[in-house]
């Protein structure tokens, strides 16, 4: 480590809490100014949660809600909690490709020179994202009413979305350490397709997993994407919870426990 670095890293050790949040609170104001001068940044989380619905409920609705017993009433019960459970994972990208851009335009070379926590500029930018998540969320939500999705749980829909968002917090880290170590921010989007897309679609969030071939279903046991969206359905729709509610509380406290100091590390130390 270099004297440079050594100075930086003990500066950041000498900050205390309040002044971390204090930080982190200003960050967060700075990227939600941002946001207001250009909303088309929001579009993701806009429009996503509406083409998917529609595409997966009206497309696929009627086929695989049939191979579910309940048609295409049955299907919108099934896909919307899986939906949540994407939501989480899809607009995570997003902070990595903003983190990444903001190296490319020079702002994090100004952060990193002010006497701020370098952990508060991270926590800053997950707390954003989960914002928009909370946003796309309600969109989705409010769709879902309009295709006929029935609440049976109040409580259990806050309690989804909750996970939701501790699940997405603990991915944000791993995006946010490859938008440090990547070049810029189309790297960050294509290596995040790579991951996105065998995660999403070999778990249960659009289709149940009993049809698909052993080797897939093994692989679904073990995707995390898979125990969030059956958890969602327990908690919204009703059904068992408790096996797929610790099975992602664990996945998530063991990637934040791996992705956070690494991120923080990579930060605090790039050139």
């Amino acid at each position: 480590m270099s004297a440079a670095t050594a100075t930086l890293t003990d500066a950041d050790a000498r900050i205390p809490l309040r002044g971390h949040l204090r930080h982190t609170g200003a960050l967060v104001r700075r990227n939600l100014l941002w946001i207001r001068q250009d909303p088309e940044s929001m579009f993701d989380a806009l429009l996503m949660p509406v083409v998917f619905t529609l595409l997966f409920v009206y497309v696929f609705g009627g086929s695989i809600g049939q191979a579910l017993g309940g048609g295409q009433d049955g299907y919108v019960q099934y896909v919307i909690p899986g939906m949540i459970a994407m939501m989480s994972m899809t607009l995570s990208q997003g902070v990595g490709t903003g983190f990444s851009q903001d190296f490319n335009s020079g702002v994090m070379d100004r952060f990193r020179s002010l006497p701020i926590g370098r952990g508060s500029v991270l926590f800053a930018k997950i707390s954003v994202e989960l914002l928009r998540m909370l946003f796309a969320t309600t969109v989705l939500m409010i769709v879902a009413l309009l295709v006929g999705f029935d609440i049976n749980h109040w409580a259990g829909l806050f309690a989804a979305v909750g996970l939701s968002a501790v699940f997405a917090s603990s991915i944000m880290w791993v995006f946010l350490t490859l938008g440090v170590i990547l070049k810029n921010a189309q790297s960050v989007q294509a290596m995040g397709f790579l991951v996105l897309f065998p995660l999403q679609f070999g778990s249960s969030i659009f289709a149940p997993t009993n049809s698909m071939p052993g080797w897939l279903q093994h692989f679904t046991d073990y995707n995390p994407l898979s125990t969030l969206a059956d958890a969602a359905r327990g908690l919204m729709v009703g059904g068992p919870v408790a096996h797929d509610l610790w099975v992602t509380l664990g996945w998530s406290a063991a990637i934040t426990a791996v992705a956070a100091p690494y991120a923080i590390h990579k930060f605090r130390t790039k050139n």
